[in-house]
Protein backbone atom coordinates (compact mmCIF):
# COMPACT_ATOMS: atom_id res chain seq x y z
CA UNK A 1 0.00 0.00 0.00
CA UNK A 2 1.46 3.27 -0.83
CA UNK A 3 2.93 5.64 2.19
CA UNK A 4 0.60 8.81 2.84
CA UNK A 5 3.51 9.40 5.80
CA UNK A 6 7.29 9.01 5.33
CA UNK A 7 10.11 9.71 7.76
CA UNK A 8 13.53 8.01 7.32
CA UNK A 9 16.30 8.79 9.65
CA UNK A 10 14.83 11.67 11.05
CA UNK A 11 16.54 14.04 13.91
CA UNK A 12 14.94 16.77 15.27
CA UNK A 13 17.24 19.10 18.09
CA UNK A 14 16.34 21.94 19.89
CA UNK A 15 18.51 24.54 21.58
CA UNK A 16 18.29 25.56 25.19
CA UNK A 17 20.95 28.07 26.50
CA UNK A 18 24.14 26.36 25.42
CA UNK A 19 22.71 22.36 25.62
CA UNK A 20 21.15 21.27 22.31
CA UNK A 21 18.54 18.66 23.26
CA UNK A 22 17.70 16.19 20.54
CA UNK A 23 14.54 15.23 21.04
CA UNK A 24 13.91 12.58 17.79
CA UNK A 25 16.78 10.30 17.52
CA UNK A 26 17.02 8.87 13.77
CA UNK A 27 12.72 8.47 13.55
CA UNK A 28 11.41 6.15 10.93
CA UNK A 29 8.11 5.88 10.43
CA UNK A 30 5.27 4.99 7.69
CA UNK A 31 1.71 5.48 7.57
CA UNK A 32 -0.13 3.80 5.06
CA UNK A 33 -2.55 6.02 2.70
CA UNK A 34 -6.14 5.40 3.90
CA UNK A 35 -4.65 4.25 7.86
CA UNK A 36 -5.71 5.43 11.34
CA UNK A 37 -2.74 5.71 13.82
CA UNK A 38 -2.76 6.58 16.99
CA UNK A 39 0.68 7.90 18.79
CA UNK A 40 1.52 6.97 22.12
CA UNK A 41 3.81 7.91 24.49
CA UNK A 42 5.17 9.25 28.07
CA UNK A 43 4.99 13.54 28.03
CA UNK A 44 8.35 14.63 26.62
CA UNK A 45 8.53 11.89 24.15
CA UNK A 46 8.41 13.56 21.56
CA UNK A 47 4.97 12.83 20.06
CA UNK A 48 3.97 16.05 19.03
CA UNK A 49 7.04 17.39 17.68
CA UNK A 50 6.27 13.69 15.19
CA UNK A 51 2.86 15.84 14.62
CA UNK A 52 4.15 19.13 13.94
CA UNK A 53 7.15 17.13 11.34
CA UNK A 54 4.03 15.84 9.37
CA UNK A 55 2.16 18.42 9.47
CA UNK A 56 5.07 21.12 7.65
CA UNK A 57 4.69 23.63 11.06
CA UNK A 58 8.37 22.29 11.44
CA UNK A 59 11.25 21.73 10.15
CA UNK A 60 13.58 18.26 10.91
CA UNK A 61 17.52 18.95 12.03
CA UNK A 62 17.89 16.29 9.36
CA UNK A 63 16.31 12.94 7.59
CA UNK A 64 13.70 13.05 4.91
CA UNK A 65 9.94 13.58 5.37
CA UNK A 66 7.62 12.79 2.22
CA UNK A 67 3.76 13.55 2.81
CA UNK A 68 1.09 12.93 0.28
CA UNK A 69 4.05 12.53 -1.96
CA UNK A 70 5.88 15.72 -1.70
CA UNK A 71 9.62 16.15 0.53
CA UNK A 72 8.22 18.43 2.88
CA UNK A 73 11.46 18.77 4.05
CA UNK A 74 12.48 21.01 1.18
CA UNK A 75 9.75 23.15 1.58
CA UNK A 76 10.07 26.89 2.84
CA UNK A 77 7.88 29.76 3.19
CA UNK A 78 4.89 30.30 0.81
CA UNK A 79 5.14 26.65 -0.82
CA UNK A 80 5.26 25.07 1.99
CA UNK A 81 1.92 27.20 3.16
CA UNK A 82 0.28 26.24 0.19
CA UNK A 83 1.50 22.78 1.05
CA UNK A 84 0.14 22.68 3.78
CA UNK A 85 -3.41 23.97 3.02
CA UNK A 86 -4.02 21.86 0.53
CA UNK A 87 -3.05 18.50 2.10
CA UNK A 88 -3.17 18.92 6.16
CA UNK A 89 -6.39 19.46 8.48
CA UNK A 90 -5.35 20.02 12.22
CA UNK A 91 -7.71 19.22 15.22
CA UNK A 92 -6.24 20.15 18.23
CA UNK A 93 -7.11 19.68 22.25
CA UNK A 94 -8.17 22.78 22.82
CA UNK A 95 -10.75 23.49 19.27
CA UNK A 96 -8.64 26.90 18.74
CA UNK A 97 -11.73 28.45 17.69
CA UNK A 98 -12.15 32.19 17.04
CA UNK A 99 -14.38 33.40 19.40
CA UNK A 100 -16.33 36.06 18.25
CA UNK A 101 -17.17 34.23 14.93
CA UNK A 102 -20.32 31.88 14.34
CA UNK A 103 -19.57 27.95 13.49
CA UNK A 104 -19.92 28.66 9.90
CA UNK A 105 -17.20 31.76 10.15
CA UNK A 106 -15.03 29.59 12.13
CA UNK A 107 -15.29 26.33 9.57
CA UNK A 108 -14.44 28.95 6.41
CA UNK A 109 -11.19 30.36 7.69
CA UNK A 110 -8.60 28.05 6.03
CA UNK A 111 -10.74 29.01 2.39
CA UNK A 112 -9.78 32.52 3.02
CA UNK A 113 -6.54 31.73 2.20
CA UNK A 114 -7.96 29.92 -1.34
CA UNK A 115 -9.22 31.73 -4.45
CA UNK A 116 -12.56 30.17 -4.43
CA UNK A 117 -15.28 32.62 -4.49
CA UNK A 118 -17.87 33.14 -1.72
CA UNK A 119 -20.80 30.60 -2.88
CA UNK A 120 -18.06 27.79 -3.31
CA UNK A 121 -16.83 28.44 -0.08
CA UNK A 122 -20.21 28.18 1.56
CA UNK A 123 -21.08 25.28 -0.45
CA UNK A 124 -17.68 24.06 1.29
CA UNK A 125 -18.80 25.03 4.95
CA UNK A 126 -21.40 23.50 4.83
CA UNK A 127 -20.83 20.00 3.32
CA UNK A 128 -18.02 20.15 6.35
CA UNK A 129 -20.57 21.10 9.11
CA UNK A 130 -23.41 18.29 7.62
CA UNK A 131 -20.43 15.33 8.08
CA UNK A 132 -19.88 16.48 11.29
CA UNK A 133 -23.47 16.78 12.48
CA UNK A 134 -23.84 20.50 12.89
CA UNK A 135 -26.01 22.27 10.03
CA UNK A 136 -28.40 23.31 12.84
CA UNK A 137 -25.54 25.06 14.62
CA UNK A 138 -24.25 27.16 11.49
CA UNK A 139 -24.65 30.52 13.19
CA UNK A 140 -23.57 29.78 16.75
CA UNK A 141 -20.78 31.01 18.53
CA UNK A 142 -18.41 29.06 19.96
CA UNK A 143 -19.61 30.42 23.71
CA UNK A 144 -23.30 28.89 22.50
CA UNK A 145 -21.95 24.80 21.72
CA UNK A 146 -21.16 22.16 24.09
CA UNK A 147 -17.17 21.33 24.30
CA UNK A 148 -18.54 18.23 22.14
CA UNK A 149 -19.83 20.68 19.79
CA UNK A 150 -17.05 23.13 19.31
CA UNK A 151 -14.49 20.03 18.70
CA UNK A 152 -17.06 19.12 15.73
CA UNK A 153 -16.59 22.33 14.36
CA UNK A 154 -12.90 21.78 14.74
CA UNK A 155 -12.67 19.18 12.81
CA UNK A 156 -15.59 20.60 10.09
CA UNK A 157 -12.67 23.03 9.88
CA UNK A 158 -9.81 20.74 9.42
CA UNK A 159 -12.21 18.85 6.74
CA UNK A 160 -13.19 21.71 4.69
CA UNK A 161 -10.36 22.16 2.18
CA UNK A 162 -10.56 18.38 2.02
CA UNK A 163 -7.23 17.16 2.72
CA UNK A 164 -5.55 13.90 2.23
CA UNK A 165 -4.04 13.55 5.72
CA UNK A 166 -6.09 14.62 9.16
CA UNK A 167 -2.98 15.02 12.26
CA UNK A 168 -4.60 15.51 15.70
CA UNK A 169 -3.14 16.43 19.36
CA UNK A 170 -5.06 15.44 21.92
CA UNK A 171 -8.68 15.79 20.32
CA UNK A 172 -10.36 14.34 23.30
CA UNK A 173 -8.22 15.18 25.96
CA UNK A 174 -10.71 18.28 27.06
CA UNK A 175 -13.94 15.88 27.26
CA UNK A 176 -15.53 13.58 29.22
CA UNK A 177 -15.98 9.59 28.04
CA UNK A 178 -19.15 9.72 26.36
CA UNK A 179 -18.45 13.17 23.86
CA UNK A 180 -14.82 11.50 23.86
CA UNK A 181 -16.41 8.51 22.43
CA UNK A 182 -18.61 10.51 19.67
CA UNK A 183 -15.65 12.24 18.82
CA UNK A 184 -13.42 9.00 18.20
CA UNK A 185 -16.36 7.76 16.27
CA UNK A 186 -16.34 10.59 14.00
CA UNK A 187 -12.89 10.12 13.42
CA UNK A 188 -13.17 6.68 12.58
CA UNK A 189 -16.32 7.64 9.87
CA UNK A 190 -13.82 9.94 8.31
CA UNK A 191 -10.99 7.54 8.19
CA UNK A 192 -13.85 4.67 6.70
CA UNK A 193 -16.14 5.96 4.58
CA UNK A 194 -14.41 9.43 3.52
CA UNK A 195 -10.47 7.76 3.36
CA UNK A 196 -8.87 9.91 5.38
CA UNK A 197 -5.90 9.34 6.61
CA UNK A 198 -5.26 10.00 10.04
CA UNK A 199 -2.32 10.51 12.63
CA UNK A 200 -3.57 11.31 16.33
CA UNK A 201 -1.17 11.87 19.35
CA UNK A 202 -3.39 10.51 22.61
CA UNK A 203 -2.46 9.67 26.09
CA UNK A 204 -5.92 7.70 26.19
CA UNK A 205 -5.60 3.78 25.63
CA UNK A 206 -9.22 4.01 24.89
CA UNK A 207 -8.87 6.87 21.97
CA UNK A 208 -6.36 4.20 20.68
CA UNK A 209 -8.41 1.65 20.53
CA UNK A 210 -10.45 3.41 18.16
CA UNK A 211 -7.19 3.43 15.46
CA UNK A 212 -5.86 1.19 13.23
CA UNK A 213 -2.44 0.86 14.32
CA UNK A 214 -0.75 2.00 17.66
CA UNK A 215 3.02 3.58 17.82
CA UNK A 216 4.57 4.10 20.98
CA UNK A 217 7.07 6.53 21.28
CA UNK A 218 9.57 6.83 23.88
CA UNK A 219 12.57 8.98 24.23
CA UNK A 220 12.50 9.50 20.79
CA UNK A 221 12.11 6.47 19.58
CA UNK A 222 10.03 3.97 18.50
CA UNK A 223 9.38 1.08 21.11
CA UNK A 224 6.54 -0.71 20.38
CA UNK A 225 3.80 -1.04 17.23
CA UNK A 226 0.72 -3.29 17.96
CA UNK A 227 -2.03 -3.83 15.09
CA UNK A 228 -5.52 -3.96 16.25
CA UNK A 229 -7.13 -7.32 15.70
CA UNK A 230 -10.94 -7.09 14.03
CA UNK A 231 -13.87 -8.64 15.73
Amino acid sequence: MTAMVSLKDVVKTYTRGKQIVEVLHHLDMQVADGDFVALMGPSGSGKTTVLNLIGGIDHPTSGEIVVAGERIDQLRGGGLARWRSNNVGFVFQFYNLMPMLTAERNVELPLLLTSLPKGDRLKRVRAALAIVGLEDRAKHKPSELSGGQAQRVAIARALVSDPKLLVCDEPTGDLDRTTADEILHLLQVLNREYGKTIVMVTHDQKAADYATHTLHLDKGRFVEERQKTEA
